[in-house]
């Protein structure tokens, strides 16, 4: 089985985390950061909003049971691509809604996604979410990981 990964930014990471643990084909999830300037952040210093990271779901999939292009459904779905460095009441580029591709594919796939979803005219507002080569991403703390399904929670993001 050829695991591949995809990374998401779509606000708080334990609702979005918890979205894509439900999908059919993905094999392993982890909460973490990704997009920013300092090494090894904890926590509380991407909280500070100087960091640059955005708070990530990393997902790990089986492509033969699940397509990337179900994982982008699966983002825009569970988040408002509209609000710029926000969701819901959390305020921060760390809850920005971002796209790291792993691929060109990823990529094109993405942006092909993106443009589709512009042109039905779901939303009143223009799509912010941005596109980016995935660099580095640092796992979060381990109370992190997995935070809702621990307290027996469903959700905490803004569903549209």
């Amino acid at each position: 089985m050829a695991i591949e990964k995809a990374t998401f930014g779509a606000g708080c990471f334990w609702g979005v985390e918890a979205a894509f643990r439900r999908v059919p084909g993905v094999v392993a999830t982890a909460v973490g950061y990704a997009g920013g300037t300092t090494r090894n952040p904890s926590y509380q210093q991407v909280c500070s909003d100087e960091t640059g990271h955005a708070e990530v779901v990393e997902v790990q999939y089986d492509p033969s049971r699940v397509r990337y292009l179900d994982l982008l459904q699966v983002f825009w779905e569970n988040h408002d691509p509209t609000q710029w460095n926000r969701q819901g009441p959390d305020i921060g580029t760390q809850y920005r809604s971002v796209i790291f591709f792993h691929s060109e594919e990823q990529h094109a796939q993405a942006i092909q996604s993106k443009n589709t979803l512009e042109e039905t005219g779901r939303f009143q507002r223009p799509i912010v979410t941005t596109l980016e080569p995935v660099q580095t991403f640092y796992r979060a703390e381990e109370y992190h990981q997995q935070y809702l399904e621990k307290r027996g929670l469903a959700t905490c993001h803004v569903r549209q």
